[in-house]
């Protein structure tokens, strides 16, 4: 007696069932997906001035205001969470990368704040973080000025909304959906420049800090420069001033032909005297 088997994968009326399920669970996907992606990102809020009155906890577990890191220096911010399998370690060394090349000293002449966004995570982890990073900074000891701060949810949202960093968490995943970037602060805590990505070229850096400071780092070639080059809002990168460019060309040619006059001139001035003309 024969016996006529038939697998479930074969069955027309399995596949006619299945497909709009499959096809249902990867829309409900795909619109989930994009509902996250909508929510995060980095809206710039240049010139806004940050709540300094918001309380953290620094890496060992005191009690700190936002206020306590101001006042002085221009402030380098990140927000990134520790356990973060990626993303942020990409952030964070990338800053660190362009920082070993700067001449400009973290706690000397700029501070860091690197704040996390998962209000779960503890100061030992900020410590072991502190650590990590220190270690590898090629400047003199930045350990007074690389600050790493954990929070309570309603401070760390109030710092997000301020400065325009939109995030969100993931539970199917257990992680943070989040943009990457960094901003610069001035010393009175203004937002003053954004840069995105994981890529923050050391010039670029430098400048925004220069800025931030309103000169007060740096030196005059910094402050020559950014007349040719100035900070783009749409890119977070600087970029050559043309208009500028033009000026400051043209007025090195004009000095350079007034030079040349001059030297022509006294040149002339020397010959006379030494072969004088009698009528």
């Amino acid at each position: 007696m024969s016996r006529t088997t038939t697998t479930c994968a074969r069955s027309p009326i399995f596949l006619a069932l299945a497909l709009p399920l499959l096809l249902a669970s990867q829309t409900a996907a795909q619109s989930y997906t994009q509902q996250l992606q909508e929510r995060i990102g980095i809206d710039q809020k240049l010139g806004e001035q940050l709540p300094l009155d918001l309380e953290f906890t620094d890496s060992s577990g005191e009690r700190v205001f936002l206020s306590q890191y101001f006042g002085q220096k221009p402030v380098v911010l990140t927000l990134v969470y520790y356990e973060c399998p990626m993303l942020c370690t990409q952030v964070l060394n990338s800053l660190l990368r362009a920082m070993n090349v700067l001449s400009f000293g973290i706690g000397t002449d700029f501070d860091v704040l690197t704040i996390s966004v998962d209000p779960g995570e503890t100061p030992e982890l900020a410590a072991a973080k502190k650590a990590e990073y220190n270690k590898n900074y090629r400047g003199r000891d930045g350990s007074t000025g690389w600050h790493f701060l954990t929070g309570e949810q309603d401070q760390i949202e109030q710092l997000a909304t301020a400065v325009g960093f939109r995030y969100a968490y993931d539970e199917d995943t257990d992680q943070y959906i989040h943009a990457s970037g960094l901003m610069v602060l001035t010393p009175e805590g203004k937002l003053a420049r954004y840069f995105y990505g994981i890529d923050y070229p050391p010039r670029d850096l430098r400048w925004g800090l220069v800025e931030a400071a309103n000169g007060a780092i740096g030196n005059p070639v910094d402050q020559l420069l950014l007349l040719c080059y100035s900070y783009d809002p749409m890119t977070g990168k600087y970029g050559l001033y043309i208009r500028n460019s033009l000026r400051i060309g043209g007025l090195i040619t004009v000095l350079a032909l007034a030079a040349f006059i001059i030297a022509m001139l006294k040149r002339e001035r020397r010959n006379n005297l030494h072969h004088p003309q009698f009528n």
